[in-house]
């Protein structure tokens, strides 16, 4: 379980959604069994699928995140739900490069060319879907066009993951931050100075961490908060709204991999009766797999 940080300025110009998920991301990449590159692009994906979750307002909104290249990672994909629950999964695993100039993962490079797709299913009679070529492959500068180019919103979004040479994860978290309506142009420029000589979140967690070993989990959101935000003029300093809780969680079951099976069509659910006899499929989440017996499959043939 991680905790996240939704605040607003005092002068009520932006909102502010942070969050450390050290441990979520830790747990992701374990299921997963990620080399290094895979776990920054998971981590990523997943922690601001988290952060994107909580700023919906029923417990049972969904909102996928999909990022989908032609680079050898393929495709990185997050669903989170409006009470905190998320999940995500990397279709290459294994993925490897040399790393940047920089000497930074190369995430970008691990997706190439592609698209970022965001699909939000609120309730409504159609979900809403937007879709941008991705700016950079690097996760956070997509997410930041996509708010701009897709939902009119302008907002910037920080995304950090730590991998240690044991390939355990270090630190990792996220922050997203989003004008509201008749801004203040001194927010602007005040959260424009503070962005450009902005530290790595994940230099900020650790330096949290280090610093406060006694506080909280959500002590240590505060403390990252805080050193984000400590040169920015008093009037734009965020204040807490609300702590929640982000979750790594599958929702998986038998039933809904059966609903699966009937997509197939009668043709080759037949062909799989009459051949094997049986059927596993496996949840690309979080690796569980489910049997069916030839009986199951029938029962299931019957219902098409």
């Amino acid at each position: 379980m991680s905790k996240a940080l939704i605040a607003i300025d005092k002068s009520r110009s932006f909102r502010v959604y942070t969050t450390i998920t050290t441990d979520l991301v830790q747990e992701a990449c374990t299921i997963h069994d990620t080399t290094p590159l895979a776990a920054a692009g998971l981590g990523r994906v997943i922690t601001a699928a988290g952060l994107m979750g909580i700023m919906m307002k029923n417990p049972t909104d969904k909102l996928t995140v999909s990022f989908k290249g032609e680079g050898p990672a393929k495709q990185i994909l997050a669903t989170a739900y409006g009470n905190g629950n998320v999940k995500g999964y990397i279709a290459n695993p294994d993925v490897d490069l040399p790393l940047k100039d920089n000497g930074k993962l190369d995430v970008g490079g691990s997706l190439g060319i592609g698209d970022l797709t965001v699909i939000k299913d609120i309730g409504l009679k159609e979900p809403y879907m937007g879709t941008i070529a991705l700016v950079t492959g690097e996760i956070a500068d997509d997410l930041t066009a996509y708010y701009f180019i897709s939902e009119q919103q302008n907002s910037s979004v920080a995304l950090g993951v730590k991998v240690e040479t044991d390939y355990s994860i270090g630190a990792a978290g996220g922050m997203i931050i989003q004008m509201l309506p008749d801004a203040e142009e001194g927010s602007i420029d005040a959260l424009e100075a503070m962005l450009d000589k902005m530290e790595p979140m994940t230099t900020i967690i650790s330096r949290a961490v280090a610093n406060n070993p006694m506080l909280s989990e959500t002590g240590l959101v505060q403390a990252v908060l805080d050193d984000i935000f400590k040169d920015v003029p008093d009037e734009y300093k965020p204040e807490v709204l609300e702590s929640r809780d982000i979750n790594w969680m599958c929702d998986c079951s038998k039933e809904r991999l059966e609903q699966v099976l009937m997509t197939i069509g009668r043709k080759d659910l037949t062909e799989i009766i009459e051949e094997d006899g049986k059927a596993e499929l496996q949840c690309q989440f979080c690796l569980k797999k489910y049997s069916f017996n030839e009986q199951e499959l029938r029962d299931l043939l019957a219902c098409m």
